[in-house]
């Protein structure tokens, strides 16, 4: 579908996503379709690697709340370790996007970050309890109850990073192009429809 990107110009695809909902693998799927690189934990090795940083301790505090006891302000700046990752961040999406490439990137307040960008195509994946507990026990090899409790936990903090750093909450279907919920059709099946929303919305910019 390169063609398409050709034809059209630049695409960006921002996957907001549940835990356990399959949103990592539907990212997967939608840039190996489009042929665009795909950008998530690969892009701290990236910044580590521009900025001179250690990686490691860039993992530490990637896509995590702002622990206000463990940071302070002075003049503005700040040493908090979670909102300093969190910019770098920022910086290198926008970056990318301001150059004209073409990506998909998997959370990291991408929709709000690039919301100006006429490029991008924002996503959310969410999914019923259920299913994603079957897939969180059979990834992790936990049990019901300690699937559970991890989905909770992790979209509790999804959730905490995202609303500290945007006005529009996470989840919110208005902050997002379109909302699916994957489990309703399968990873597979939901990746096909929103590939078709996606060329659509390529074939509306000629309209």
């Amino acid at each position: 579908m390169e063609k398409d990107i050709e034809k059209n110009g630049q695409l960006i695809i921002s996957v907001g996503r549940e835990f356990g909902s399959g949103g990592r693998r539907i990212a997967e799927i939608l840039a190996e379709a489009f042929e665009l690189p795909l950008y998530d934990y690969n892009l701290l090795q990236q910044i580590a690697g521009d900025k001179n940083v250690n990686v490691d301790e860039m993992k530490k505090y990637d896509e995590l709340p702002h622990v206000r006891l463990v940071s302070r302000r002075v003049k503005g700046l700040t040493n908090s370790p979670y909102i300093n990752v969190a910019i770098k961040e920022f910086e290198f999406i926008k970056d990318l996007a301001d150059k004209g490439e073409s990506f998909v990137i998997v959370g990291r307040c991408a929709e709000t970050v690039l919301r100006d960008n006429k490029a991008l195509i924002s996503i959310f994946i969410l999914g019923d309890m259920k299913n994603k507990i079957e897939k969180i026990q059979a990834s992790h090899g936990i049990s019901k109850d300690e699937a559970k409790a991890l989905i909770y936990k992790t979209n509790r903090q999804r959730k905490a990073y995202h609303n500290y750093y945007c006005d529009v909450s996470w989840g919110d279907s208005r902050n997002y192009d379109i909302s699916i919920n994957s489990s309703k059709l399968g990873l597979e099946k939901t990746a096909e429809v929103l590939i078709s929303y996606i060329k659509d919305r390529l074939d509306a910019r000629q309209a």
